[in-house]
């Protein structure tokens, strides 16, 4: 059990039949009456997101988590096959626990997060920001950049992005994976 004060950023707890991670917090001491935690969670198995507000002292029930690299080695069916990079073992994760899968190729390291006490996979992220090569992109028009024009472009783990006018393809590109925005192009 963790007292409500006591929770911050990454702490997991178990609540309503589910997985929650707290993703926000805030200790409030209004004029009068008892301080007040005012907590943002986040479910690990669907993303819904939600605030609950405790008074100092409620307990809550914690969850150990690890959190550990693991390598993206290939796709089997529905699922994509994981490394351990401490153990080599090998543990496939449904498409729909992994964020940012679109922009995933092989030999990415993400971070796989799972419960300590029955060591099953909550989730895994990718890294926020991933270098991928252009593989296709119609060419630029000359003179045609005197607004923030941008234009479509596959990149090589098979995800299409919108990039500006002066990409092209072959160019190794930063994205952010969590909304697929380009951020910027990167020299070799």
């Amino acid at each position: 059990m963790i007292n409500s004060q006591d929770i911050k950023k990454g702490v997991a707890v178990r609540m309503d039949g589910g997985i929650w991670v707290c993703i926000d917090f805030q200790h409030r001491k209004p004029g009068k009456g008892n301080t007040i935690m005012n907590i943002k969670l986040k479910n690990v198995t669907d993303g819904r997101v939600l605030e609950r507000r405790y008074n100092i002292g409620e307990k809550l029930e914690d969850v150990s988590i690890t959190r550990r690299p693991y390598q993206y080695l290939y796709k089997e069916g529905e699922d994509y096959i994981f490394m351990n990079q401490e153990t080599y073992d090998q543990t496939p994760i449904p498409a729909e626990l992994v964020s940012g899968v679109e922009f995933m190729k092989e030999s990415d390291i993400v971070e796989v997060v799972s419960d300590a006490d029955t060591d099953t996979v909550l989730y895994a992220e990718m890294p926020v920001k991933t270098n991928l090569r252009v593989v296709h992109s119609e060419p630029g028009i000359k003179g045609d950049t005197a607004t923030n024009a941008t234009k479509p472009a596959t990149v090589e783990s098979g995800a299409e992005i919108r990039v500006p006018l002066f990409i092209n393809e072959g160019d190794l590109i930063q994205v952010d994976t969590r909304d697929g925005s380009y951020l910027n192009r990167v020299k070799e």
